[in-house]
């Protein structure tokens, strides 16, 4: 069974891949055949295959000989990792599943902004389906162990999360246009509502502390001036990947230190 999991988690990060590449470029995602960027001939299934193919090709098209990026054999290897991690946070179950969509879709964001400065809005649309997913998955668990008064409260913390962040965000971006995208803001809506207000302050907490770590090196190194932007949602979703799994933990770590 693991390894159907992690096979399956492989070529769902896979399929981020041709996310990546088409969303940005208006490509329909679904229907349209996948073909070598340099040559643009089309790939058959012996070059599709996750990690696989790659290594079978030594990174290089069939075709043309062009290299093909690192990018897609680390992403679908990526894929694998995660699937274990969630096989061992949650087991093979529906919420594992859910949340391994969830950390694709994180991983799409991530490469899009980092490439484009802009994150699709079909992907934050995707993240908040997926949020709404797992709240009804956690919200019918909640009621079938505690009755809907338990139900409840794990809505109400949801909902709260969706909010703690991205309505501060978006005012901000009134007072001081340019302070976030509104990529951002919409990220950080359906990372709230899959997380619920807790971890979703840590994981935006960790994304301000990495991205200004980040945003002070590219100023001290000449790579950006100081009202440059960068591209922001990478951290974003790493910190979401991070509180996912250990939120509660630094949660908890960070209010001991506090006394």
């Amino acid at each position: 069974m693991m390894i159907v999991w992690t096979a399956a988690g492989i070529c769902l990060f896979s399929f981020m891949n041709v996310l990546v590449y088409r969303l940005p470029r208006n490509m329909n995602f679904l229907t349209d055949r996948s073909r070598c960027p340099f040559c643009g001939r089309t790939l058959g299934w012996r070059d599709l295959i996750p990690v696989v193919s790659w290594l079978l090709l030594k990174g290089r098209c069939r075709y043309c000989g062009e290299k093909i990026s690192l990018r897609y054999p680390l992403t679908e290897l990526w894929g694998g990792i995660c699937s274990l991690l969630c096989a061992e946070f949650w087991g093979v179950s529906r919420s594992g599943g859910i949340m391994l969509i969830f950390l694709a879709l994180l991983t799409a964001v991530s490469q899009i902004d980092q490439e484009t400065m802009e994150i699709p809005d079909e992907l934050n649309a995707l993240i908040l389906f997926a949020a709404v997913l797992s709240l009804l998955s956690d919200g019918l668990a909640a009621a079938h162990l505690g009755g809907w008064a338990l139900a409840g409260r794990v809505a109400g913390e949801r909902l709260m999360g969706m909010a703690c962040v991205s309505i501060p965000m978006f005012l901000l971006i009134l007072a001081i246009p340019g302070a976030f995208g509104g990529g951002d803001v919409k990220l950080m809506a359906g990372i709230g509502l899959f997380l619920g207000w807790r971890r979703c302050l840590v994981s935006f907490m960790t994304a301000v502390m990495a991205g200004g770590i980040y945003g002070g090196f590219l100023v001290l190194t000449g790579r950006k001036g100081r009202k440059e932007h960068f591209a922001f949602g990478p951290f974003l979703c790493a910190g979401a990947g991070l509180a996912a799994f250990w939120g509660d933990q630094i949660l908890s770590w960070y209010l001991g230190l506090m006394g």
